[in-house]
C-alpha cells in the first residue's frame, strides 16, 4: 500500500515537471515570436481623417472636420489646423522597431490599461491606437492597433498627445515685418512715424543712420534707428499663447482694459518674402485691467503692490482672442513715446563727420581744427597735433537720462560748436548748464533738450583740459 502511494506521488511530481517543461518550451517559442521589424505597420493619410479624439489621464478631447477642424464641445473654439496635422503625422507612416505577435497578455505591456487611447476616423475606416508602457531599456513605447500584435515604436506619439485644449487653439501670430514704411502710435503719446531713406540733402537730420522720423505737420523729428528696430523686434517676438478668452465680447474687452487700450500700435510694412508686393498692416492693442490702471494713475498702490508682476493683456486687430502677456513684454511695448524712441545722444553725428570744434570753457574759447579725412584725419590745437580719442569718447558719452524743455537758470559749464562735413548741417551747438548735483541741462542749437549725468560732463571737461592746458 505504501509502495503504491509512493508511486502515485512520483507520478504526480512527473506530471508537474512535464507541465513546467512544456511551459518553458512554450515560453521559448513565445520569445522567438518577438522579431526585429523596421517596417511600416500603419499608414493613414492625414487628408482622409475626419475625426480625431483621445483620452489621456483626466483629459478627453475630440475634434471633427467639417470643411475646417472643429472642437466637438465648442464650435466657436478656433482649432489650430497646424496642430491637428502634427497629431496625425505620426500615423502617416508608423514604423515599428520590434513586433510582438499573437499577444495574449497585454497587461505586461501596459496595454490593458493604456496611458493614452487615440481614435481616428478616415472615411469608412475607424482606428483605435493604444499607447502602453514606455520601455526604458529600449527607450521606446509599446503600442497596439487592434490587430493582435504589440509594437515597439521609436517615435513616441505620446510626445504629441500629452497636451490640453489650450494647446489646440489657433493663436494669432505676429509677423516678420521686413521693410517697415510707417508706424502709428495711439496712446498717451499719439503720433505717426514715417520711413525715409537718408540723404545728405535732408533738412531733418545730419545722422546717416536716421531713417525713422516722427511726423509733426510738415516737419520730421529724427528717431534712433536702433531703438525703433528694437521696439519692432519686441512685437515680432511677442509670445501670444496664454489666452484669457477666445470669444471676447464687449464685457470681456472692458474687463481686460481693451475697450479703450492704453496703446494701439499699427505697423505698415512689406514682408521680407514679398518686397515687391503690396503693403500690409498689423495692429496690436495693449492694456492693463481698469483696476490696475487706476491704481497706477492714482498712485494708490503700496510698495508691495509695485513689486508684484504687472498683469497685462494684448489683442491683435479685431481678433476675438485676448491674451495675457508678461509684465516684461508690457513694459517694453508700452514705452512707445517720442522720448522713448528719440536719440539719447547730444551729438548724433558720426565723429568721422567732425571737421573742427570751438570749445568755450570758463570764458575762454579753444579752437580745434582738422586736416585730411577718414582714417588719415588729424586734429590740431594751434600748431600742435593732438590726440582727440578721449574727447571723442566723452562727446559720445553725453547721453540723456531724461528729456526736458526747461530753460537753463544756472551757470554754463561748457559749450561746444561742432563743425560737420555737411553743407546742409555745417555745425551743431551744444551748451551744458548746471542743473543739480546729479545732472546738467543740455541745450542743443538753442533748444533745451535733456538732462545729462553731471559725471559725463565732468569727463568732457577733463578731456578738453587734457588737450588745451
Amino acid at each position: 500500500m505504501k509502495r503504491a502511494k509512493r508511486l502515485y506521488v512520483l507520478l504526480g511530481v512527473l506530471v508537474v515537471v512535464c507541465i513546467a517543461a512544456f511551459a518553458v518550451v512554450k515560453h521559448e517559442e513565445r520569445q522567438e515570436e518577438i522579431r526585429n521589424s523596421g517596417e511600416i505597420v500603419l499608414e493613414i493619410d492625414p487628408e482622409t481623417v475626419d475625426a480625431l479624439s483621445w483620452e489621456y489621464e483626466s483629459e478627453s478631447l475630440a475634434f471633427h472636420k467639417d470643411e475646417t477642424w472643429q472642437y466637438d464641445e465648442d464650435a466657436a473654439f478656433p482649432v489650430s489646423e497646424e496642430k491637428i496635422q502634427e497629431l496625425l503625422e505620426p500615423f502617416q507612416a508608423l514604423e515599428a522597431a520590434f513586433i510582438i505577435e499573437e499577444v495574449t497578455d497585454y497587461s505586461q505591456y501596459g496595454l490593458d490599461n493604456p496611458v493614452c487611447t487615440i481614435h481616428l476616423s478616415a472615411g469608412e475606416e475607424d482606428y483605435e491606437i493604444k499607447l502602453g508602457n514606455y520601455s526604458t531599456m529600449d527607450s521606446q513605447r509599446y503600442l497596439s492597433t487592434g490587430d493582435g500584435n504589440v509594437y515597439l515604436v521609436e517615435d513616441d506619439p505620446m510626445e504629441d498627445y500629452e497636451i490640453t485644449i489650450r494647446d489646440m487653439i489657433a493663436n494669432d501670430e505676429t509677423p516678420s515685418f521686413g521693410q517697415v514704411t510707417g508706424i502709428q502710435f495711439e496712446g498717451a503719446d499719439s503720433y505717426q512715424v514715417v520711413y525715409q531713406e537718408y540723404s545728405e540733402e535732408s533738412p531733418y537730420t545730419y545722422c546717416s543712420e536716421d531713417v525713422y522720423f516722427r511726423q509733426e505737420g510738415e516737419d520730421l523729428k529724427p528717431l534712433d534707428t536702433n531703438l525703433v528696430e528694437s521696439y519692432l523686434s519686441g512685437i515680432e517676438n511677442l509670445t501670444l499663447d496664454n489666452y484669457m478668452t477666445y470669444q471676447a465680447g464687449t464685457e470681456d474687452l472692458s474687463q481686460y482694459g481693451l475697450d479703450a487700450p492704453e496703446l494701439t500700435v499699427t505697423v505698415t510694412y512689406t514682408p521680407e518674402e514679398d518686397e515687391e508686393g503690396e503693403s500690409q498692416t498689423f495692429t496690436l492693442h495693449i492694456s492693463r485691467s481698469p483696476e490696475e490702471r487706476a491704481a497706477a494713475e492714482n498712485d494708490t498702490a503700496s510698495e508691495e503692490d509695485e513689486e508684484e508682476e504687472i498683469t497685462a493683456y494684448a489683442r491683435v486687430g479685431d481678433s476675438e482672442i485676448v491674451y495675457q502677456i508678461t509684465g516684461e513684454s508690457y513694459e517694453k511695448l508700452i514705452a512707445a513715446g517720442y522720448d522713448d524712441l528719440r536719440h539719447k545722444e547730444a551729438l548724433t553725428a558720426d565723429f568721422t563727420q567732425v571737421t573742427g570744434l570751438d570749445i568755450t570753457l570758463e570764458g575762454t574759447v579753444y579752437n580745434l581744427t582738422s586736416e585730411g579725412s577718414g582714417e588719415d584725419k588729424t586734429f590740431r590745437f594751434g600748431e600742435e597735433e593732438v590726440d582727440v580719442a578721449d574727447l571723442q569718447s566723452a562727446l559720445e558719452g553725453l547721453t540723456a537720462d531724461s528729456f526736458t524743455q526747461e530753460e537753463p537758470t544756472q551757470k554754463e559749464e561748457i559749450a561746444l560748436t561742432v563743425y560737420l562735413d555737411s553743407e546742409v548741417h555745417p555745425s551743431v551747438q551744444i551748451q551744458l548748464y548746471r542743473y543739480d548735483g546729479e545732472n546738467c541741462l543740455a541745450v542743443i542749437d538753442g533748444e533745451p533738450v535733456s538732462l545729462i549725468p553731471r559725471s559725463a560732463v565732468v569727463d568732457l571737461i577733463e578731456a578738453v583740459n587734457a588737450i588745451v592746458l
